[in-house]
C-alpha cells in the first residue's frame, strides 16, 4: 500500500503530515511513501531528506491523489487553485484519508456529504478519544500546547498596548486584562504565557477539576455553578450544555467580557459542534482595540461573529479565525503531528488488512467518519440532525 503526502494548500500552512523520520517508520511497517515535491518545505524537511528516507518524490499533488491507497494531510480538504478542483474531487473511491476534518463544525458538513456520496474513507483525527491508549496518536493535545502558547503571542501582536505593567515618566501603564474561556491543554497553555507577559489573566471553566488545574497557575479562575453531571462528560472532558444552562453561561459572561482587553476562547465539546458563549452583543461591549482570538473556530467557534479562517474587525474588536494557528510553529508542530499519525495508522493496520476496520476498536469507531458511503461520526450525525445508524 502506497501512503501519499501532498503538500497542505490552506493559506500559510507550514505543517506536514510526514517527517523523513516517519517515513522510515512507516516503510518498516511496510508501506510505501509518496511525497508531494516540497510538501515539507514549510518544516523545513528537504526532497532530498525525504528520498533519503525510502520515499518516493511527486512531482505534484495530482500524482500523489492518484498513486496512493491512503492520503495523510494536516488540515481539511480544501479547493485546489492549481487544478482548479476540490481535493474531495482529486480523492477517489475507497481511498483512505486521514487528517483533521472537524466534520460537525456546520462549515464542513458539505463536505462530509461529498465524502459520503463518493465513499471515501475518512477518518478525523480530531476523533481520537482522550483515552490512554490513545495517548501518542492525540494531536488535539499535541496541537493545543502550541496553539494556547501561540494564541496569547498573536493577542500581543494585535493589541495597541503593553501587556504588562509599565512604569513610565508620565506614569503608571495599568496591565491588560486577559480572559482565557476554557481551562484544557489551550487554556493552560494561554494562561501560562499570559501571565508570563505580565497580564492579569483570569480563566472560566464549569468543571471542577479544571478549575483545580488553572488554579495551580495562580491564576483566579470563576465559573457559574452548574452540576458535576451536567458540565463534565466521559474522561473528565466538557459536556454540551442544554440550551437553557448555555444561556446562563452567556449572561454569566458578559460582564465579564466587557471588562477584558483580550479574550481567548477555547472551550470545545469532544467531537462537537463548540459552544457559542461569545455574543455579538458582548463583543459590542468591548473596548475598541480590544482582541478577541477564537482558537475554537475549526469545530464552530464560541464567538457568534468569528469568521471561519478569516481575521475580522468589528466595532473597533480584532477577531481572529484564523484555523491553523500551529502551522505558524511547523518545526515542532509537525514533529508532534507526523508521529500522531503514524502511530494511528500503526494502529489502524494492526492486523495488516484493509478488508475492513476493527470497529471494536475505540480509537478508530470515534475516529471513522464516512465509510461505505454511511457517515458515522456520531457528533457529526447529532450536528446534522441525522438520527443514529
Amino acid at each position: 500500500m502506497i501512503i501519499g503526502i501532498p503538500k497542505e494548500i490552506m493559506q500559510n500552512e507550514n505543517r506536514v503530515a510526514a517527517l523523513p523520520e516517519t517515513v522510515e517508520k512507516f516503510k518498516k511497517l511496510g508501506f510505501d511513501v509518496m511525497v508531494e515535491t516540497n510538501a515539507g518545505q514549510g518544516a523545513f524537511a528537504s526532497d532530498d531528506k525525504y528520498l533519503a528516507s525510502g520515499a518516493t518524490i511527486a512531482k505534484d499533488a495530482a500524482q500523489v491523489f492518484n498513486s496512493s491507497d491512503i492520503i495523510l494531510k494536516v488540515k481539511e480538504p480544501l479547493f485546489n487553485d492549481e487544478y482548479n478542483t476540490h481535493e474531495i474531487d482529486m480523492l477517489k473511491e475507497d481511498q483512505i484519508l486521514v487528517t483533521f476534518l472537524h466534520p460537525a463544525a456546520p462549515s464542513n458538513h458539505a463536505d462530509v456529504t461529498k465524502m459520503m456520496e463518493k465513499k471515501i474513507t475518512a477518518f478525523t483525527m480530531d476523533g481520537i478519544p482522550r483515552i490512554s491508549r490513545a495517548q501518542r496518536m492525540d494531536p488535539l493535545t499535541s496541537m493545543s500546547a502550541i496553539t494556547g502558547y501561540k494564541s496569547i503571542i498573536m493577542a500581543a501582536a494585535h493589541f495597541p498596548k503593553f501587556i504588562p505593567m509599565i512604569g513610565t515618566s508620565i506614569g503608571m501603564i495599568k496591565p491588560a486584562n486577559i480572559i482565557v474561556l476554557g481551562t484544557g491543554v489551550v487554556g493552560l497553555q494561554a494562561i501560562a504565557t499570559g501571565k508570563r507577559l505580565g497580564g492579569v489573566v483570569k480563566a472560566v471553566d464549569i468543571r471542577p477539576d479544571a478549575k483545580k488545574d488553572a488554579e495551580s497557575l495562580g491564576v483566579k479562575v470563576t465559573g457559574f455553578d452548574v452540576p458535576p453531571e451536567v458540565a463534565v462528560g466521559e474522561g473528565g472532558y466538557a459536556k454540551a450544555l442544554s440550551k437553557e444552562w448555555l444561556e446562563q453561561e452567556r449572561e454569566y459572561l458578559a460582564p465579564q467580557v466587557a471588562k477584558s482587553d483580550i479574550v481567548v476562547l477555547s472551550a470545545l465539546v469532544p467531537g462537537e459542534v463548540a459552544p457559542l458563549l461569545i455574543t455579538k452583543q458582548m463583543v459590542e461591549s468591548m473596548k475598541p482595540g480590544s482582541v478577541v482570538i477564537d482558537v475554537s473556530i475549526d469545530q464552530g467557534g464560541n464567538c457568534e461573529i468569528t469568521d471561519p479562517g478569516i481575521e475580522t474587525v468589528h466595532n473597533g474588536v480584532y477577531i481572529c479565525g484564523i484555523k491553523n494557528i500551529p502551522g505558524s510553529l511547523p518545526i515542532h508542530s509537525s514533529w508532534l503531528y507526523a508521529n500522531n499519525l503514524y502511530y494511528f495508522i500503526e494502529n489502524l493496520f494492526k492486523d495488516k488488512t484493509v478488508s475492513d476496520f476493527d470497529m471494536t476498536d475505540e480509537i478508530i469507531k470515534q475516529s471513522l467518519v464516512t465509510y461505505k458511503g454511511k457517515l458515522h461520526h456520531e457528533g457529526t450525525r447529532k450536528a446534522m440532525g441525522l438520527s443514529d445508524n
